[in-house]
């Protein structure tokens, strides 16, 4: 048999070259395919992995993050995390002889919260800003009383240094037709601007009835509604120059004292002994123009806490009360005022100071100013993350001290509810 080799043609070793050729860039385009795909799959699997940031209680950089968060599922492979609240700590370190103690750091302090440490994740000296709401009781006041008020708010803020900011509430007489009703006015916002809080307190009046809780309040909810800056966290505090005997608040002192709990407010109070000027009015008949009576609101507070038994028809007209009952009430109201302040000043890390006069009461906030100038503020973030609402124990202790050393600060908070 004859064998015959044949050589492929020309046109047929073009076309053959073709086909090889496409078979590699098809090929290469699929490899080229998958390494996007399989890049795409990783950066979305990373992207889901990352959390979202929600803000929480109070939204702000800090020196150190939160040790640990807690995490709440929203949607599968979409983790948002939520933040711990920022517990603040305003603190005054004095000696053995009563000086406050400067030059303090992070590490000389220990933070307990029910008796288990925690890290200190903020903390701002002695020089760092402060934040103030200044409350001025002025119920009943006489014209000269007022321009004792005046000249003494004035010094004080004069007294504080640049950067403090304050702002101003004060009680006022709302009349509406024959009937008068004494208010709470937030006369300027927190500012540093000297011209217009001396326009504010230059504007200052007489009240009918003194809505002190009901102050302290807005004090909580329109003053400190905000959630401090950084340079000013854990340094917030109101200024009250009051008796504190409420007569016309709808709100309590529990509600108020937990709202000033929650915002981190250290309390001071200047102490302005009026009991002696009221009792000798209360104690006049009925007709005489010069006379005081207390309000419903008062004898329904005096029932509540001291005679919860009692009906409320014996306690609700004033004058139908002998003179010795109305001044066993007065007296009652004024030692339960007088309590409730130094309990808020204890708790918060403030101080009470008794200012015998109005006169007296200059000396009294430039104290109140030398105290707030030695205040140290730390923060952390609980280890406890439970939102319950419960109260949580503060104990603050100093190391690394010769002398031997005492700490003022806020003995606890209210965690959140979820």
């Amino acid at each position: 048999m004859k064998v015959i080799t044949t050589r492929p043609s020309s046109s047929r070793l073009l076309l053959t070259l073709l086909v090889l050729t496409s078979c590699l860039v098809v090929g290469s385009s699929w490899l080229a395919l998958d390494r996007v795909q399989a890049q795409q799959d990783t950066s979305q699997q990373i992207n889901q992995q990352r959390p979202r940031r929600v803000g929480g209680t109070e939204q702000t950089t800090e020196t150190k993050k939160p040790p640990s968060s807690a995490t709440e599922e929203v949607d599968e492979g979409d983790v948002v995390r939520v933040d711990t609240q920022l517990v603040s700590i305003p603190a005054v370190v004095t000696d053995s002889m009563g000086h406050p103690v400067a030059g303090l750091r992070p590490e000389n302090f220990l933070i307990l919260e029910d008796g288990k440490p925690q890290e200190i994740a903020n903390f701002g000296t002695t020089q760092t800003p402060f934040e103030i709401a200044l409350l001025l009781d002025t119920s009943g006041s006489t014209r000269d009383d007022v321009v004792l008020i005046r000249q003494a708010a004035n010094s004080f803020i004069e007294a504080l240094r640049p950067g403090d900011r304050v702002g101003i509430v004060a009680f006022n007489t709302l009349v509406q037709g024959s009937s008068q009703m004494a208010t709470v006015e937030v006369l300027t916002p927190l500012t540093s601007d000297h011209k217009s809080l001396r326009k504010a307190i230059e504007s200052l009046g007489a009240s009918s009835g003194t809505p002190y809780y009901d102050a302290l309040q807005r004090v909580a909810d329109e003053i400190f509604n905000a959630p401090p800056k950084d340079d000013v966290r854990g340094r917030r505090a109101v200024v009250a120059l009051t008796d504190g005997v409420d007569s016309a608040s709808d709100s309590d002192f529990a509600a108020a004292k937990l709202k000033l709990a929650r915002a981190g407010v250290a309390c001071y109070f200047i102490q302005v002994n009026t009991e002696d000027f009221v009792e000798d009015r209360l104690m006049k008949d009925c007709n005489d123009d010069g006379r005081l009576a207390l309000s419903q609101k008062q004898l329904a507070r005096y029932r509540k806490v001291f005679l919860p038994g009692a009906k409320p028809e014996d306690y609700s007209n004033f004058c139908q009360m002998g003179p010795f009952e109305r001044m066993q009430i007065s007296r009652d109201l004024y030692n339960l005022a007088r309590r409730e302040m130094n309990d808020l000043a204890r708790t918060s890390g403030g101080r009470s100071f008794v200012a015998a006069t109005l006169q007296d009461a200059q000396a009294a906030f430039a104290r109140v100013a030398a105290d707030i100038g030695t205040l140290y503020s730390l923060g952390y973030y609980p280890t406890n993350k439970i939102r319950d609402g419960k109260f949580r124990a503060i104990h603050l202790e100093v190391r690394g001290l010769k002398d031997k050393s005492q700490v003022r600060a806020r003995e606890g908070y209210y965690a959140p509810k979820q």
